[in-house]
């Protein structure tokens, strides 16, 4: 009954100056991928689910968060609408992912904690640069989507356009990683509703936590945190059988 697509949405950072510059391991994951030697590719080739993962702009990394504002106003909004277009047509379980290196998962727990979340513990070099983002745009985070184009990265505000198109289309949605999960409560802090239709992956570890916050069920409980959606995968495939199992128990039903 439903055929799970699994979208990653690949994004960098300039952030080469605080930590090691990670634009060439996203643009090796995305080569990967495009190649089919990437795992997600094995797991979507087993399972039979499509895959789609999205370049954006790996060249131009959004702007260092500590100094300034990550994106403009209608980079963000240009984004999201990218995002919410990626996955027009789609009828079935969607499994959403963000993928943009250490600098990428970094963005993502500051704008989690700038949305009041549960977020696990950094090392004191990262907790230092979360700071001096807060910090510096501190006047600008009470507006959920503001705090989004400040803190968060291409690869956030497509997931949030993407989350978004899936609430209209009335589609499910699996989210997988950090960044799905800062997309998820960005729109949360706007509409708890706007997430309604959203179940988290891999709910171990801090993701669960934030499920909880979120009010979302979590699928499996494994702790991979790989954000290459190999966790989406395998849970797509659990919420499949699930699918097929009260698909043969309502046939069965209507037999009698």
């Amino acid at each position: 009954p439903l055929k799970p697509q699994i979208a990653i949405f690949a994004g960098t950072h300039d952030l080469a100056q605080h930590l090691p510059a990670d634009t060439e391991t996203v643009q090796a994951f995305v080569e990967r991928c495009g190649t089919g030697g990437a795992a997600i590719n094995q797991l979507c080739a087993a399972g039979d689910y499509g895959l789609k993962v999205f370049d954006l702009a790996l060249d131009a990394p959004v702007g260092d968060f500590t100094v300034e504002a990550a994106l403009d106003e209608r980079g963000c909004a240009a984004t999201m609408a990218f995002g919410m277009e990626a996955i027009a047509g789609a009828n079935g379980l969607v499994v959403l992912a963000g993928h943009g290196g250490r600098s990428g998962s970094l963005s993502a727990r500051t704008l989690l904690e700038a949305l009041k979340m549960p977020v696990a513990d950094t090392s004191p070099g990262e907790r230092a640069l979360q700071a001096a983002a807060l910090s510096h745009h501190a006047v600008h985070l009470a507006d959920p989507l503001e705090a989004l184009r400040r803190l968060g990265g291409r690869e956030i505000a497509a997931l949030a356009g993407a989350i978004l198109a899936a609430r209209t289309q009335k589609v499910p949605v699996l989210l997988d990683g950090i960044s799905a999960l800062a997309a998820a409560a960005t729109l949360h802090a706007l509409n708890r509703e706007a997430v309604a239709h959203c179940m988290v992956a891999d709910g171990a570890g801090a993701s669960g936590r934030i499920a909880r916050a979120l009010g979302l069920q979590s699928v499996i409980q494994l702790g991979m945190q790989t954000s290459d959606a190999a966790a989406g995968a395998i849970a797509a495939g659990v919420v499949q059988a699930a699918a097929f199992c009260h698909a043969a128990a309502g046939a069965s039903l209507r037999r009698r």
